[in-house]
Parts: C-alpha cells; sequence; structure tokens
C-alpha cells in the first residue's frame, strides 16, 4: 500500500487520524498518466449545460500541496459526504438514468463526487486538482469516484469506501477523467497497473 497518513472512520462517522510518514516520498509519488481528449459523459454534458461555471478552463496549476490540514479536510469531507448522503440510482430518483446532479438526501455516485468536488473548492483547493474520473469496477459495472492532485500523488475520494486512498492502491481500473486544464473536457487514463484487482 502507498500511505503517507493513515486514517480511518470511528464510531458514529466521527473520523480518526494518526499521522504516519511511510511509503512513498514527494519524489516517488506516480499520478495517473493521461492520454488525448475523449468523450464527455452525457450527465456531465447535460450538468454543465445546467452549472457551465462547474465546467469551464480552469488553468492547467500545478498540483495542491498535500499538508496534514490539505489531508484531514480530504478525510472530514469525503467522510461527512458518505454518511449524510444515502445511496439511490438515478432512476430511483428521477425516473431515467444519467441525471447528474447536486445531492441533498440522496444520491448516486458520481452525485457524490459533485459535492465533494464543490465543497473541497470552497475549503482551498483547486479546481484543477479536483477531477471527476470514471472507472470500472472488478465486476464490470461502471462507476465514478474524485481524484484529487498533489504533490505526493493522486488519490481517491470514494463513496464506495471509506478510506482516502493512493489510486494505485484501489481495485478499479481507470477509464478517463476532466482535463485538468477544463472542466469541460475528458481525458483517457493510461492505466497500466498490474493484477489491479487485487490491490485491495
Amino acid at each position: 500500500m502507498h500511505k503517507f497518513w493513515n486514517s480511518g472512520v470511528g464510531l458514529g462517522g466521527a473520523v480518526t487520524s494518526r499521522v504516519i510518514i511511510a511509503g512513498i516520498s514527494v519524489a516517488t509519488a506516480a499520478p495517473m498518466k493521461t492520454g488525448r481528449i475523449t468523450s464527455q459523459p452525457i450527465g456531465h454534458y447535460e450538468f454543465c449545460l445546467q452549472v457551465p461555471g462547474e465546467c469551464r478552463a480552469t488553468g492547467n496549476v500545478a498540483p495542491d500541496r498535500l499538508t496534514k490540514a490539505a489531508w484531514s479536510t480530504m478525510i472530514k469531507i469525503n467522510s461527512r459526504i458518505n454518511t449524510t448522503i444515502a445511496p439511490r440510482t438515478d432512476y430511483e430518483m428521477w425516473g431515467k438514468e444519467e441525471i447528474w446532479s447536486y445531492p441533498v438526501k440522496y444520491g448516486d455516485c458520481e452525485d457524490y463526487v459533485l459535492l465533494k468536488r464543490h465543497e473541497l473548492i470552497r475549503a482551498g483547493f483547486h479546481p484543477s486538482n479536483l477531477l471527476i474520473t470514471v472507472v470500472l469496477q472488478p465486476n464490470g459495472d461502471g462507476h465514478a469516484v474524485l481524484t484529487v492532485r498533489t504533490d505526493r500523488g493522486d488519490f481517491i475520494l470514494d463513496n464506495l469506501v471509506t478510506k482516502v486512498l493512493d489510486w494505485r492502491d484501489t481495485r478499479y481500473q481507470y477509464l478517463k477523467r476532466q482535463s485538468t486544464a477544463n472542466a469541460g473536457k475528458w481525458v483517457d487514463i493510461i492505466d497500466t497497473r498490474r493484477n489491479v484487482a487485487q490491490n485491495f
């Protein structure tokens, strides 16, 4: 596993964390490799028509610095949204698929991601470093997570997993994510890891 600070969720959803310098340093961080511009998910395209300010050019800035405070913020926002939003499919909520929106009480994976991204921007993270990411689960189902780019690598906020993990330590196959330069454009992810399903 590639870790900086171990973290977990205690009883009642309370976040517990301890600082452990281990495993990886800035020099050995391995961010995702991306390729060409690719298709934008239809749900995100329609979301952008409704909320164009969330889908504009952001400038291609350096990754955010992963301080203890930044790590704590990531953990708290991920845990709070995971525990306060109840999972529902788009069909259950709207009667059709691929409706992306900010959740209030209920949401599916991309709704969790939208809210986490929004709250991390409010907390001071740069929009270029908060990237909606499409993956495949081991069972072949599609899923959306939030990638947070930092100077110590890329980390994943996920409504299906309580811990914030280095992207290499997840069991997903990575397909595409938002461009770091423009939140309305998407790029392929070049995922060359082997035995992905065994990483958990």
